[in-house]
């Protein structure tokens, strides 16, 4: 819980745009993702992988977690764009059309040649899989678990809709099933499930409709494709006060109950049990990492001592 790591927006950067990769320090997403695959023309793909490569080696320190989107392994292009961007450290791939585990394990292995070619740790390239595709619905909790790299599962809407053969709309029914599956996948492999973009960057309302959605399903953050997307996202998945307010009350009220040898107490009429008090502990720890509370959780806050 201490080492609870945001990751509410993740801001996709063309890889060919100079002019956003010279602002990426400036954007208050927490993470960006570089973009070698959809956003770049195929006759630029070569002159996008030296411009991000520059980029990487040019921000040295950096205030957010940097990845990058690669080309599909199947493709001609994602050997090259490894090898251009990886000697430039990003915090690690994403990974699109991971229909199957099969396309991660692989991954996993480059990064590893890539790792002890460049002195590093092994581990040290995370991967973020891109769930955009039926098979790839079909397979997430296979993916979920295919690498220890996985930091979480990114469902990909645009390109999910269109396998399926349906208009993507801003409310959303068509999408509910997949990101169930995603969701559900990336919670038993105790890793992040992250939502896909919303396209319509004048339509805030519907942003923060459809954020708050995907807030109650249990998605801890989104892809965007515009830095105006960002303080809306931000907004809704910072707890309220009140949500901290109460939890901290849950892990004052379960402390007591142990204190007296019970593992459930009362608190305002409702009964405080571990479930309870997990959910708090998320609460707090979400809290912590948005800086509005200074309480660190650790697990025997949680469990109990034994």
């Amino acid at each position: 819980m201490a080492d609870y790591k945001l990751r509410r927006s993740l801001l996709y950067v063309p890889g060919n745009m100079p002019s956003m990769l010279q602002n990426v320090p400036l954007f208050q997403c927490d993470a960006v993702q570089i973009d070698l695959e959809d956003a770049v023309p195929l006759a630029e793909k070569d002159a996008a992988r030296i411009l991000v490569r520059r980029f990487l080696d040019t921000y040295k320190e950096r205030n957010k977690e940097v990845l990058v989107r690669i080309n599909g392994l199947d493709t001609k292009w994602a050997l090259d764009d490894l090898k251009a961007v990886l000697p430039g450290l990003p915090d690690g791939i994403r990974l699109p059309k991971a229909d199957s585990p099969d396309v991660v394990e692989r991954l996993d292995t480059l990064l590893t040649e890539y790792e002890e070619e460049l002195g590093l740790e092994v581990g040290f390239f995370k991967i973020l899989p891109s769930i955009e595709t039926a098979m790839g619905v079909i397979n997430a909790v296979f993916t979920a678990r295919a690498s220890t790299r996985l930091i979480g599962l990114a469902f990909g809407a645009e390109d999910y809709t269109a396998t399926m053969e349906i208009n993507r709309t801003k409310t959303g029914e068509e999408l509910f099933n997949a990101r169930m599956n995603v969701l559900w996948a990336a919670k038993a492999a105790g890793i992040q499930a992250l939502d896909s973009i919303f396209a319509d960057v004048n339509d805030m309302d519907a942003l923060r409709t459809e954020t708050e959605l995907i807030k109650k399903l249990g998605f801890t953050g989104k892809s965007l494709v515009n830095p105006r997307q960002i303080d809306v996202v931000h907004e809704v998945f910072a707890p309220k006060q009140a949500e901290v307010d109460y939890a901290l009350q849950v892990m004052d009220a379960i402390k007591r109950a142990r204190e007296m040898g019970t593992g459930v107490i009362s608190l305002k009429g409702k009964m405080i049990d571990r479930p309870v008090v997990v959910r708090a502990a998320r609460v707090l720890s979400t809290a912590r990492a948005h800086g509005m509370v200074d309480v660190v959780i650790n697990e025997e806050d949680i469990n109990g001592a034994e």
